[in-house]
């Protein structure tokens, strides 16, 4: 059944490498209907997080449904939105926009997508503590998603650490005191916790390597990366060595995107099908990369 077509986006930098516009085309396709996706790459056109707006604006004078958003642009778009779902105001971050009547609405489906990702792989782990590195636009969802799957206290770790003050903050306020706290001592906090959750970008094909010292880690220790380009990062293949329990990115890409086709189209995705292509996609781009 032929149901029209729309055109979205992705704004973020360095996202040429992105899977997102091969998931949304082929499930849009799979439902009779036609997608295309662009992505608009800060470092490939030469633009800073200054241009955001512009950008938007060019995005509805050309028709688009609605735009992704990704590193470092998810809390520098706020002051641009009309409006925002009530988790993205609660977390300070947007990831989806949609563009409709001539008003640009946020949502965040990192949160719906990492929570279904941790159900997928780490249902039963421990909850007690958690330590997450990186409190930027994908921690503080992952945050959020973390207290609300029933973690009892989260230790944020950000190199700006006033990021990591503001996060902790706002968890408190919506979670209740003491269930989040700035990391005073990071490795006494690995030592004693229950999980690690990476969502710094350190990791990434473009930043490649560990974001934090691989001896900090321990066999008992849950440990989970939002980053899926590569699929098994640096911390990931250390954990995996030592017989930790792991969660990739790929759970929290296909989840997160299965939210924002939905608020695109108004269709409902077929996650299962989605996963598939995109692990199709990592089996053809394992292929293709050089041998170590």
């Amino acid at each position: 059944m032929d149901r029209g077509g729309v055109i979205v986006g992705l704004i973020g930098s360095a996202i040429q490498a992105s899977r997102s516009p091969a998931l949304h085309e082929r499930e849009a396709a799979a439902q009779g209907l036609k997608l295309i996706y662009r992505l608009i790459d800060l470092d490939q056109v030469g633009l800073g997080v200054g241009s955001l707006e512009s950008l938007i604006q060019a995005a509805e004078w050309m028709g688009f449904a609605g735009l992704n958003i990704t590193y470092p642009c998810k809390q520098a778009v706020l002051p641009l939105l009309h409006d925002m779902s009530p988790d993205a105001r609660a977390i300070g971050a947007v990831n989806t926009i949609v563009l409709k009547d001539g008003r640009r609405t946020g949502h965040n489906t990192d949160v719906s997508g990492f929570s279904a990702a941790f159900h997928s792989g780490l249902a039963d782990a421990a909850r007690g503590h958690v330590v997450q590195l990186g409190a930027g636009g994908g921690g503080a969802a992952v945050a959020h998603a973390l207290l609300a799957e029933g973690v009892e206290r989260l230790s944020l770790h950000d190199i700006d650490a006033a990021r990591s003050e503001r996060l902790a903050r706002s968890l408190c306020a919506r979670f209740g005191s003491r269930r989040a706290e700035v990391s005073v001592d990071q490795a006494a906090e690995i030592a004693a916790a229950d999980g690690l959750v990476n969502c710094t970008p350190v990791g990434m094909a473009k930043l490649p390597g560990m974001p934090l010292a691989e001896t900090l880690l321990r066999p008992a220790l849950w440990v989970a990366d939002i980053v899926y380009f590569p699929l098994e990062t640096a911390l990931l293949r250390a954990a995996r060595s030592l017989g930790c329990r792991t969660l990739d990115g790929g759970g929290m890409a296909v989840f997160q995107a299965v939210g924002a086709f939905k608020l695109f189209t108004g269709l409902a995705a077929d996650a299962r099908r989605m996963r598939r292509h995109f692990a199709e996609m990592t089996v053809a781009d394992e292929g293709r990369a050089p041998a170590p």
